[in-house]
């Protein structure tokens, strides 16, 4: 779980050093602005942009039962936030699993993907797709419902 964080920290520890910089060199208008982008882009960076995830056994269970498809994903993954900001609120019509906390999820990339952890993998009807376009998942969740 401490390994999702990593990234937003260090870029929170960045701009705190940039900022303090600015400000002991006069500049505290510019210093702020830097925080603020600092903290954003550490925000985006987070989990917490992400819908909750589950366990990667709970998301088949599910996705067997509504037919709703599973995405497997990791915090700092540049093609997973691509893919939750192109799907909107389309999100919470997927079951995410956050690779880096569910080993089984971890497990379950790998076999889809020739042993590499490559995400965000997209698993519909049972079978995987790599990195998939956003309009394509979009396409698939207009089936279901």
């Amino acid at each position: 779980m401490t390994r999702a964080w990593i990234l937003p920290v260090l870029l929170m520890l960045s701009g705190s050093v940039v900022a303090t910089g600015l400000t002991f060199s006069g500049a505290p208008g510019t210093a702020a602005v830097s925080l603020l982008v600092f903290a954003l882009l550490a925000g985006v960076n987070s989990p917490l942009v992400f819908p909750k995830s589950i366990g990667a056994l709970e998301a088949q269970r599910r996705s067997a039962v509504d037919g709703k498809p599973v995405v497997f994903w990791r915090p700092g993954c540049t093609y997973c936030l691509r893919l939750r900001i192109r799907l909107g609120r389309s999100v919470s019509q997927l079951h995410w699993v956050d690779i880096w906390r569910d080993p089984a999820g971890a497990a379950a990339v790998r076999a889809a993907n020739d042993g590499d952890e490559t995400v965000p993998t997209v698993v519909v009807a049972g079978d995987p797709h790599t990195n998939p376009d956003p309009v394509w998942v979009r396409k698939q969740l207009s089936r279901i419902t």
